[in-house]
């Protein structure tokens, strides 16, 4: 797979041209994702997963997340998620909130930095009390 795309990576904190590629090579460990699209930022060797079930499969899920980004997003959904999945608010209210907080539209893979996710996370932690 050899198209590019420009998105932002969080390592390199700038949009790059970001290559087309599949799971054999993100996660080469893993033949359950082999035929998977991914999109790889060939400067810092991070990747973020596409819409793959949508009919526009290799629709990015959003920015090109670092490690720590990935497991902040993770924290940010294990606290988030279940706000709105109990029906406590709706979903589309509990992202506008964020976005009034935050200053832009909020969706936790849009988030760019570390900063942004404390900022996200810290708000999500007093709607959750």
């Amino acid at each position: 797979m050899t198209s590019g795309r420009l998105i932002f990576c969080c390592g390199c904190s700038e949009k790059v041209t970001a290559r087309l590629t599949d799971g054999r090579e993100v996660y080469p460990h893993r033949k359950d994702l082999g035929s998977l699209p991914f999109w790889k930022c060939d400067g810092c060797g991070n990747y973020v997963g596409c819409h793959h079930k949508t009919k526009d499969r290799t629709n990015p899920l959003g920015n090109i997340p670092t490690p720590e980004m990935r497991n902040a997003r993770q924290h940010i959904h294990r606290i988030l998620d279940p706000l709105w999945q109990s029906k406590r608010f709706r979903r589309k209210d509990l992202y506008a909130k964020l976005s009034d907080h935050l200053g832009f539209g909020y969706h936790t893979a849009q988030l760019r930095t570390l900063d942004e996710a404390r900022k996200a996370y810290a708000f999500i932690k007093e709607l959750a009390a």
